[in-house]
């Protein structure tokens, strides 16, 4: 257990803070370049590279025996994501460890999978056991936001499948929601508070996608749920007017719809057109358009998917008991990884809070993820 806890530390004290969510944070270099000595010295080729400036994927293969002869073999990626959100102080980067937990920001969002994935890629090693096949460990960056490192993987590295390591209690996940996020925009006319007859509110003039979105909402509850969750939309953030004596021209409106099983993406772009055409029909005047940040499908992975059943008697062998297998409602890197051919499934140690001052991961299921993914090497890759 020493072992994880020194491991997981190290990582935990890099601030990875995604800079598109702060300008000033430092983004994944350190920790990327961490992983790639710890991986570079246990022989494991290592790829370096930036995806967007300054901030580089790290790609490290476990070449197999039957790959480095000229033969093949399936090859497995053991994958996460390097950014955090930020935090709202520097003592969340100094892990703290009571009562088996490890608390601190990033502990289950996903420096613990991560944290797996190097434990077992080195027991692989320290066996002296090869396996036929090649073995990938890929940390990515920019998941919190546009997933950028995700895209950019595949487009450099290929594997037969891939794990993501995100906490996911030791579950087994093969489905999992997408999302969508637009920008509206409503525009008015400036003028003087008492000046009713030149001025136009672009606030008020947003009211019925406001009550739209309410209204839709509602609507979705009542349509049968996926088993891991229900579709759902929400206003996330407001901005407009400068003064109270002005009529504002500008309203600004960010709106999240959340995915399942049987929406799309294009669906919902065509929900957020009709709430807009009912606020043109609710007067005249109104002046808004959208625009789709980014847009993520709902991911559903065969159960059959040789990666799915080999993680599943790993699990079972591993852990003395079947895994659940389940799906969860947030979207993850795994489904790009599934766009581009790659079939992803989700599996990784137990943690909770993510995102928040109380996040910590169970360090026991750290090991027991290790020795799981290891499992699974040595049955996929044969």
């Amino acid at each position: 257990m020493s072992e994880v806890v020194e491991l997981l530390s190290a990582l935990v004290r890099i601030d990875s803070t995604n800079p598109s969510l702060r300008a000033e944070a430092p983004g994944e270099r350190e920790l990327a370049e961490a992983l790639a000595r710890r991986l570079g010295a246990l022989g494991l080729e290592v790829d370096l590279w930036d995806v967007l400036p300054g901030r580089p994927n790290v790609v490290a293969r476990l070449r197999g025996r039957a790959t480095a002869s000229g033969g093949q073999a399936p090859s497995l990626a053991l994958c996460g994501h390097l950014d955090v959100v930020g935090a709202s102080s520097p003592d969340a980067f100094e892990p703290q460890v009571r009562d088996g937990r490890m608390y601190g920001r990033g502990a289950a969002d996903m420096k613990a999978g991560l944290a797996a994935a190097v434990l077992a890629v080195e027991a692989v090693v320290a066996s002296g056991v090869p396996l036929p096949g090649d073995l990938l460990v890929a940390g990515l960056i920019d998941e919190e936001w546009r997933s950028a490192g995700a895209e950019a993987l595949p487009l450099r590295h290929r594997a037969d499948a891939a794990i993501l390591v995100e906490c996911t209690q030791l579950d087994v996940v093969t489905a999992h929601g997408g999302f969508a996020w637009f920008d509206i925009e409503s525009r008015g006319v400036a003028a003087a508070g008492a000046d009713p007859e030149h001025g136009v509110d672009s606030i008020a003039l947003l009211g019925p996608v406001l009550s739209g979105i309410t209204r839709l909402d509602r609507d979705l509850a009542q349509r049968p749920p996926a088993t891991y969750g229900r579709g759902s939309i929400h206003a996330a953030t407001i901005a407009g007017g400068e003064q109270y004596p002005t009529y504002p021209d500008r309203c600004a409106l960010g709106v999240e719809r959340c995915l399942v099983a049987g929406e799309t993406v294009a669906q919902a772009g065509a929900e957020i057109d009709e709430l807009l055409a009912a606020a043109r029909r609710a007067d005249r005047r109104f002046d808004g358009d959208a625009t789709m940040v980014v847009g993520r499908e709902p991911v559903t992975l065969d159960a059959d998917e040789p990666v799915v059943a080999a993680l599943r008697r790993a699990v079972a062998e591993t852990l003395g008991r079947p895994p659940r297998v389940r799906g969860d409602i947030g979207w993850m890197d795994s489904g790009l990884l599934a766009a581009a051919g790659i079939p992803c499934v989700v599996f990784g140690p137990e943690g909770h809070g993510e995102h928040t001052a109380d996040e910590w991961v169970d360090l026991a299921s750290i090991d027991a993820c290790a020795r799981a993914l290891q499992a699974t090497a040595r049955a996929f890759c044969a």
